[in-house]
């Protein structure tokens, strides 16, 4: 995405006043993409933005009427007042099921090209259904989805002057729903004010933070650029998911899992931690590796990591102060595959609180709107009205 004038100076400008603070990264850092402001988010060419399709798709993101039973709507593991996400180490799944994996947050996702941990969806449009439909999430069925919207008369309606649709579509309905998802950008944070040259916006605790986070801390080497994740993946050593030793539903999902992925019957039979990228990949290689999560608007989504391993920043960054930790697997596999960039930090108290004092300036003021009110049910003949 280019940049315009105008902001590109900004950014040229914000950094030499970084560097007059006495901020300026290592030479190691150099080479990765700076921290920067958030610019706008990109739109695809296929699903422009327009305020008809924004209005309906978050009339569509609150609807439970998308999932299996017409119970779980995408607002549901993506609470406003949660983050917009899940603030249970596990996400909630669908009614009678629990999730493997903690559900992360749509605040900004309009910048991401991978999605969810291991990056299986490349845009919204994609990540849309494979949450409403997914078996341990939304369950819908394709035909099921459209039949709902069909005997809606509001959709019908709205889908014909979005979209031209004589009948709701169902690959419209994602297309709505990631143009909503767009426009939920958290763009006004300290760290964003600091960036476009407020010298003041980072308190001098927070500023301390910075200079670990692109120094000692060496944060930067993973969480760079304007979204702070390089989008790349990374075994940490995460301890596994407590909820696998004590809840037998998520024992139930774990083992299900790795059927529905495709392991072989010895993976199944010794496996005991989330196995991240290998289920895409089948290299060893890949094992217990995620991708790097953005650290924006996380004051509001903890608990951290993949499996909600961590409660607080202050555990966060005692795990990477300590160097990481040590998957689970009965053949060692998952220590080999372990990144050799995590080593001791050495961070003393102070420095950890000054770097737990920047992360928190990468959050501003939560994100809420009022919940939709949305359209009812009517009986088919009633629809020769709805154009």
């Amino acid at each position: 995405m280019k940049k315009g004038k105008s902001q590109s100076m900004a950014i040229i400008g914000t950094s030499i006043g970084v560097i007059a603070l006495g901020l300026a990264t290592p030479s190691s850092a150099d080479m990765n993409p700076p921290l920067a402001a958030l610019g706008p988010p990109p739109v695809p060419l296929d699903n422009p933005q327009t305020p008809e399709k924004v209005e309906l798709g978050k009339l569509l993101f609150f609807d439970s009427r998308i999932g299996g039973d017409a119970s779980v709507s995408c607002a549901d593991c993506h609470a406003q007042k949660q983050g917009w996400g899940f603030n249970d180490s596990l996400s909630r799944g669908y009614p009678g099921v629990i999730h493997w994996r903690n559900s992360q947050t749509v605040i900004n996702s309009a910048y991401l090209g991978k999605l969810f941990w291991t990056g299986s969806a490349k845009s919204l449009e994609g990540q849309a259904p494979s949450a409403a439909l997914g078996a341990v999430s939304g369950n819908g069925e394709r035909d099921m989805v459209e039949a709902r919207l069909a005997f809606i008369p509001e959709y019908v309606k709205r889908f014909n002057k979005v979209f031209g649709d004589d009948w709701p579509k169902v690959n419209n309905t994602w297309k709505a729903i990631a143009a909503f998802e767009r426009t939920l950008i958290h763009d006004q944070t300290p760290f964003d004010k600091f960036m476009r040259g407020d010298k003041n916006a980072l308190t001098k605790q927070q500023k301390r933070g910075l200079k670990l986070f692109q120094g000692k801390a060496n944060c930067i080497e993973c969480h760079n650029g304007q979204l702070l994740t390089d989008q790349k993946y990374y075994n940490l050593g995460v301890p596994r998911a407590e909820d696998w030793l004590e809840n037998g539903m998520a024992q139930v999902t774990f083992r299900y899992e790795q059927y529905a992925k495709g392991v072989t019957e010895e993976m199944y039979r010794k496996i005991k931690d989330d196995a991240g990228l290998y289920y895409r990949t089948k290299q060893k290689s890949d094992m217990g590796k995620f991708r790097t999560p953005p650290l924006r608007y996380t004051a509001y989504t903890a608990p951290f990591m993949h499996n909600g391993a961590f409660l607080d920043f202050e555990e966060l960054v005692d795990f990477y102060n300590a160097g990481g930790g040590t998957n689970e697997f009965t053949d060692g596999t998952f220590a080999k595959s372990k990144t050799k960039l995590l080593k001791p930090l050495k961070l003393n108290d102070k420095e950890k609180e000054d770097l737990v004092a920047f992360l928190e300036s990468l959050s501003g003021e939560e994100i809420k709107i009022p919940t939709p009110k949305l359209p009812p049910y009517a009986p088919l003949p009633a629809m020769a009205d709805a154009n």
